[in-house]
């Protein structure tokens, strides 16, 4: 048997950035190709932008046009958010939309005796809604403090390639449950969504029209329409003329109510609700959702580097967008979006799939979020494409986010049983604590902390039903505390430490200086 030699072995040394990639960062397809590309980001941002609402709204005590509404201002904010990001944030290519972290403390406001009390539904909702607004605009002081203070670029000279590995992974793998349970739901349209996604973005990569792999490119906007007319059919075929509500309501294209509940022209403005109210227990509540949201962010703006090509972002960068994120969370309490925002994992999994990681690509679907919030028929039509196509393509996209955080282990020396078991142990637990915290809540009706003081409750259940977050808190104690003298070679903090400063790697001002020439103002540390 011939020796194997040792380069062989060794074929695929770790990068810095990832390879194969069309467009990166701060390169750009033509501008009819960015145009369309830009309005795959906008259609696949609906997804979150009518879920949350479409959950909230009707415990709130809203109607259908009160939902319609909620979805534009969120879907307008969203761009808003997204386009500041892009310019002065971490200017990464990420879109920065609503955000599930936020439900547990909403949900608990909803059932505030003082709310649930209000016999009147529609003013039931105004109330709610300024309840919530209030507590957004308090707590998205705390990630503009640590954001704009750098604390959290400091706290991340605790982070490592190693440590990172959870926190990333579980961004994309923490959200299983918004994937094949929600196709489920209606297997006929979900499944075939699946199948013919991968078999066009993967299968038929090499399909090219004048020179333009088109259903690489285009997949996700092709498939989606050819499904999306698939469920059309069946609804007004009566498919599900005799079928139980549930499965009306997630297969019919027809159930969304949205088209009808929307104006042709609206534009949101802040408190278009009424003036917001205050309360200590609720600002308290939803500081631990702006928490969750700011380490899910984190482990979003880590993924996006890596599929848009670009270094991981320093720690200056990282405060600079975490920062404009809970101006993001301030302007979502303004305008009554009903949720908090953080990054779209959906949308950072698209980069990867289309191999285009151009922040102008993300710019122009903010463009598409902000004028189609306002033209609220044309804008409701493409909302009313069901939950299980959507769902169909997280199933692909979440693990194409999950598959980034593993890739950081290149960097490491995974033969080392000290590393070994802390990533085992962080991504057993991240997703096991808020499996239970899930299972226990749906029994009970509540979560584990179940005590007089209800901003406690909300604090301790929105942080552990938080994969992400459990990861962090797991990863980067035993990180830093387990063995950690003479590690760092195995933890991957050679290549790291380049990376923690703004010139620490001459790519960083490629990447990420701030444009108009701001950072004359604001010099990167």
């Amino acid at each position: 048997m011939a020796e194997v030699k040792l380069e062989e072995i060794a074929a695929h040394p770790p990068m810095d950035q990832l390879q194969g990639f069309e467009y990166c960062i701060d390169s750009n397809p033509s501008w009819g190709e960015a145009a369309v590309l830009g309005f795959q980001h906008y259609v696949l941002s609906l997804g979150t932008a009518v879920m949350i609402p479409t959950l909230l709204v009707p415990l709130m005590g809203g109607t259908d046009d009160d939902k319609a509404r909620v979805v534009q201002t969120l879907l307008f904010v969203t761009g808003i958010n997204t386009l500041v990001q892009t310019l002065f944030g971490t200017r990464l290519p990420t879109v920065i939309g609503g955000s599930y972290a936020f439900v547990v403390p909403i949900i608990s406001i909803i059932r505030d005796s003082s709310l649930t009390q209000i016999t009147d539904d529609h003013e039931r909702f105004l109330q709610t809604m300024r309840a919530i607004q209030g507590a957004l605009i308090v707590s998205s002081s705390i990630q503009i403090i640590l954001g704009y203070s750098q604390l959290w670029g400091i706290f991340s000279r605790f982070f490592s390639p190693l440590g990172m590995v959870p926190v990333v992974s579980l961004v994309g793998f923490g959200l299983f449950d918004r994937g094949f349970p929600v196709v489920g739901r209606c297997v006929e349209i979900g499944v075939p969504m699946i199948i013919l996604f991968v078999v066009a973005s993967q299968y038929l990569k090499h399909v090219y029209i004048r020179r333009l792999p088109v259903l690489e490119r285009f997949s996700l906007l092709i498939t989606i329409t050819i499904i999306w007319v698939y469920a059309h059919l069946l609804t007004v075929g009566g498919a599900y003329r005799h079928r139980p509500d549930r499965t009306q309501f997630n297969c019919r294209t027809d159930r969304a109510n949205l088209i009808s509940s929307s104006p042709w022209i609206k534009i949101p403005y802040p408190l278009q609700w009424g003036a917001p109210t205050f309360d200590a227990g609720h600002s308290f509540g939803m500081m631990a959702a702006v928490f969750v949201s700011l380490v899910e962010s984190t482990g979003g703006f880590k993924a996006a580097a890596r599929l848009a090509s670009a270094t991981p972002p320093p720690a200056h960068v990282l405060s600079r967008g975490i920062g404009w994120q809970g101006i993001g969370i301030l302007l979502d309490g303004l305008f009554g979006t009903a949720t908090g925002s953080t990054v779209s994992v959906e949308n950072v999994g698209l980069l990867g799939s289309t191999r285009v990681g151009s922040r102008r690509v993300i710019q122009i679907s903010a463009g598409f979020m902000i004028f189609f919030s306002i033209l609220g028929k044309f804008g409701a039509l493409f909302a009313s494409i069901p939950f299980s196509i959507f769902a169909a393509v997280y199933c692909v996209l979440f693990g194409i986010v999950a598959a980034v955080g593993l890739s950081f282990l290149q960097f490491t020396n995974m033969n080392s049983m000290r590393n070994l078991f802390i990533v085992g142990v962080s991504i057993f637990l991240g997703l096991s604590i808020p499996e239970y915290f899930f299972h226990y809540a749906a029994g009970a009706q509540h979560g584990p902390a179940h005590t007089k003081a209800q901003w406690f409750n909300d604090y301790i259940n929105t942080i552990f039903t938080s994969p992400p977050t459990v990861a962090l808190m797991v990863a980067i104690l035993l990180d830093n505390t387990l063995d950690y003298k003479n590690t760092g070679h195995d933890r991957g903090m050679p290549w790291w430490a380049r990376f923690r400063t703004f010139n620490g790697d001459s790519r960083n001002e490629e990447f990420y200086t701030l444009p108009f020439n701001l950072n004359r103002f604001f010099p990167p540390s």
